[in-house]
Parts: C-alpha cells; structure tokens; sequence
C-alpha cells in the first residue's frame, strides 16, 4: 500500500471512531486536495482554538475552495464540525474538518471529475 492509501485507512477509521459514515470516494478526494499536509503532524490538525487557523479555513477553503461567502452560515458550519469531533477533541483530522464542511454545504462538486 502507498503513503496515501495507508493515511487515507487511518484517516476512515478515525471518522469511524466518530460515528460517520463517509462517502469514500468524495473523502478520498478531499484528503487528495489536501497534499503535502495531509502527512504533516501539525499541518493535517485543525487547531479549533486557534482563531488564526480558523479564519485560514475560513479564508483558503472555504471562501477560496468552496466559494462560500456568507460568514454567519460558515461560523455557523464550523462549529457544528467542531462540535462532531467534539471540543475537547485535540486530533481534529484537517481531511476529517473539510469533508464535513464539503458535506455541510453541499459542495461535493467541487470534487467532481
């Protein structure tokens, strides 16, 4: 198995440990977008109590990525992600975050071939 394949079976697990059920093939490709980071320890976390990385998801994924601008529905989206990983949840999967918000809003296309 490749680098990936073994992330991308970490990474199904850890949603798993969650409760969610994951499109495969929609996840696969986000964590694909995600390159280099997704096997960096500190670049693959979403630090949610970090307010700096939050408006960089805000800002580069979702703004930029997703072409969502409507501020209320995105403050509004993240934390519902946070709080399905939970807030005291210290391994918040960067690929984990960013399906859910593809998901939230919909914007599964984004990935589409």
């Amino acid at each position: 198995m490749s680098a990936f394949d073994d992330k991308l079976d970490f990474l199904l697990g850890e949603a798993t440990k969650l409760g969610l059920n994951v499109n495969v093939g929609l996840f696969t490709k986000v964590a694909k977008g995600l390159g280099p980071s997704l096997y960096s320890d500190d670049a693959a976390l979403v630090s949610s109590s970090d307010p700096e990385e939050l408006n960089r998801v805000k800002t580069s994924f979702l703004n930029g990525k997703l072409g969502i601008t409507d501020e209320q529905a995105i403050d509004d989206a993240m934390a519902e992600v946070i709080a399905q990983f939970g807030s005291s949840n210290r391994n918040k999967y960067r690929a984990i975050f960013y399906y859910l918000l593809v998901e939230k809003f919909g914007k599964a296309s984004v990935y589409s071939d």
